[in-house]
């Protein structure tokens, strides 16, 4: 469900550009530098932010990025990390702006962990090569992603994620973990998103998995 516009957003993203970044082009390459890591997630589709906030205070040897798209979801995940009760921004930003546009922002072989985290269904079927796991994306992901590099994923629609575990195969990916009822056991090292609440509350399977990419794949037959 599309966030209302907030008329704050704006002004708000843009007094606020050494965390939130609408071009993050100058950081291509140098991630690793600016969050103090040696380990990088990108999370696409950050929402409200809950579950980049929380990973990173859960990892904070670790670095993470969010992107949103939607310009008022983004500022409002921002304004949660930055005026949160003990701020701590060292290991974390977040860049409004569209998926497609990561090779613009991100060197080759730069992240190490991409999460897509209940992202949006595309549900009709003219409409599925703009999933986040189509054809198109995992052929990027694979290019940015390190030779250990992997994907975790989590949605509640059945439909997009059978749809994805076939696109991964197709693409000669590898699955470390997969689960069509990831809550059934407790994750405590996995942060619950706001929109999984939510289901979880009305009794709703979460499927998830982790997905090797191809390259790591083709150096562990090798």
């Amino acid at each position: 469900m599309r966030m209302r516009k907030k008329k704050w957003a704006d002004p708000w993203i843009e007094a606020h550009s050494d965390y939130i970044f609408e071009d993050p082009s100058p950081y291509k390459g140098k991630w690793r530098e600016l969050l103090n890591c040696q380990i990088l997630h990108v999370e696409i589709g950050t929402g409200k932010g809950d579950y980049l906030n929380n990973m990173a205070k859960m990892y904070p040897e670790e670095g993470w990025a969010g992107i949103e798209k939607d310009r008022s979801a983004a500022a409002v995940a921002a304004r949660k990390a930055i005026e949160d009760e003990n701020p701590d921004l060292h290991n974390k930003r977040m860049i409004v702006g569209r998926a497609e546009e990561m090779e613009n922002w991100f060197e080759e072989g730069e992240i190490d962990v991409i999460h897509l985290n209940f992202s949006d269904p595309w549900p009709k079927k003219h409409t599925h090569k703009r999933r986040l796991s189509s054809d198109s994306f995992l052929d990027m992901y694979d290019r940015l992603l390190a030779p250990n590099g992997r994907i975790r994923m989590k949605t509640d629609n059945a439909g997009l994620f059978e749809d994805s575990v076939r696109t991964f195969v197709s693409h000669g990916w590898q699955f470390a973990e997969f689960s069509v009822d990831y809550r059934r056991n407790e994750h405590p090292e996995d942060a619950i998103t706001e929109y999984e609440s939510r289901f979880l509350e009305l009794g709703q399977p979460i499927y998830q998995l982790v997905a090797v990419r191809r390259k790591q794949s083709e150096d562990m037959v090798e």
